[in-house]
């Protein structure tokens, strides 16, 4: 596995190691150890979760104030715009994002430590999300940051507007969200 720095330090692009020949391909999709050496963090994986969403939907930007979810992402089918948004107070990166494209056919994954707002759009026709968190889902903590935030800036590729859950269309600006420390 080999973890490639983003504009924020701790966000993390992996690209696992792809064994391929005429009958197709295999890679350890998640290995603690690789991991582990790669970035040279252990986190304590809870959860998994698997969602499926057609083109130009938005899901985020999504966080927990109490229970914080590190997250490690990654498509298994299509393409999608994958977002981080530093929401640590304390970080010289605070209010900054970093997007990416993340997709079946690169196998990139992406790390997002605690701490940040997550989002993601659908590029293809359709895509298949899977991800990794450190700790369980809490829908009495979870928060959304404004999708088109100003303040952010956040250069979503999308013609028009996004198909989005109200709460991620009524979502928070950066200036009023609780954030960490």
């Amino acid at each position: 596995m080999k973890a490639i720095p983003t504009g924020i330090p701790g966000v993390l692009i992996l690209e696992p190691r792809v064994y391929g020949d005429e009958r197709g391909f295999f890679f350890e999709s998640y290995n603690r150890r690789a991991f582990r050496e790669a970035t040279g963090q252990d986190p304590d994986f809870v959860q998994d979760n698997h969602s499926r969403s057609a083109r130009n939907v938005l899901r985020g930007l999504h966080y927990q104030v109490k229970n914080p979810q590190g997250k490690l992402v990654r498509v298994v089918a299509g393409e999608v715009y994958d977002v981080a948004v530093d929401l640590r107070r304390s970080s010289a990166s605070f209010g900054k994002w970093v997007g990416m494209t993340l997709s079946a056919a690169n196998r990139r994954m992406l790390w997002v430590p605690e701490g940040f707002a997550h989002g993601f759009v659908v590029t293809s026709d359709h895509a298949e999300f899977l991800y990794k968190t450190t700790d369980y889902y809490a829908p009495e903590h979870e928060r959304s940051l404004l999708w088109n935030d100003p303040a952010l800036a956040i250069d979503w590729p999308v013609g028009g507007t996004p198909l989005l859950k109200p709460k991620d269309a009524h979502g928070t600006p950066l200036a009023d969200a609780e954030t960490f420390a």
